[in-house]
């Protein structure tokens, strides 16, 4: 398959009371289309930052990331915008939900801003109800954010990353803010979005988000010090025990 999103030594740093600190170095790294891609390491090693300079929210020191044919450490701050807004899905572990909207009008708005856009008002809120149906919220389009729970809400926002059909998904930390039983609801709606075709990169801190994902890398002090292949999630509760003891093992050898 070809490659979505390809880094090439990348780096990052920050100077921090006129010190250097060194968050990225030189990491090579390539996502192919249709994978779904965790992110690991202990806090601090630089995972949420990868996150950030390969969609473009924040600038490399050096190196190339390109972005479906596109350079996009070449691009103006206009630019970068309009490929994240057109091009890329978000979900943070912070919703970040417009509170004078409802769900459904928070749901849309990436839509509505999209001068790719040419549907009406009207079409555009079909879409956007036709993904909360699929993601089981259908019934909480015109609440508030703070009428609603965490679960339904993350969902809100992965309806949202969706709406303008993106060509990959950047998650950070996802379920973070979830409890156990909406964090598997979440990467069970997340899971099925990616057996659909749709690429995902997601930064997590749980091995049990981890297992569901086909390949799982560990980062550590900037740099990427191990890589391992999961295959495919299988959605069978046996199939989900026997990836969470294997990723377990392997993430004991990488020192977690």
């Amino acid at each position: 398959m070809a490659a979505v999103l390809q880094a090439k030594g990348l780096c990052k740093t920050y100077i921090v009371n006129k010190r250097q600190n060194n968050v990225l170095k030189n990491i090579d790294l390539s996502i192919e289309e249709g994978e779904m891609v965790a992110v690991m390491g202990p806090s601090g090693s630089g995972k949420s930052t990868l996150l950030y300079c390969l969609s473009g929210m924040d600038r490399v020191t050096a190196g190339k990331v390109d972005f479906c044919g596109k350079e996009i450490t070449q691009l103006n701050e206009k630019e970068l915008a309009s490929l994240r807004l057109d091009e890329m899905g978000f979900i943070f572990q912070q919703m970040y939900m417009m509170k004078n909207l409802s769900v459904l009008d928070n749901i849309i708005l990436p839509a509505v801003k999209s001068k790719k856009n040419t549907e009406s008002r009207k079409q555009t809120e079909e879409r956007g109800r036709a993904l909360m149906r699929k993601l089981g919220i259908d019934d909480i389009g015109n609440n508030d954010i703070n009428e609603v729970s965490g679960g339904q809400l993350q969902r809100a926002c992965i309806c949202r990353s969706m709406i303008n059909s993106p060509k990959m998904i950047f998650a950070d930390e996802p379920t973070g803010a979830l409890n156990r039983a909406s964090s598997d609801e979440v990467m069970d709606e997340l899971t099925k979005l990616n057996s659909e075709g749709t690429t995902i990169m997601c930064v997590t801190h749980d091995p049990k988000v981890a297992a569901k994902c086909s390949r799982v890398l560990y980062i550590v002090d900037g740099g990427i010090i191990g890589e391992k292949q999961m295959g495919k999630f299988s959605t069978t509760g046996e199939n989900l025990r026997n990836r969470e003891r294997e990723l377990n093992n392997w993430l004991m050898e990488q020192g977690w």
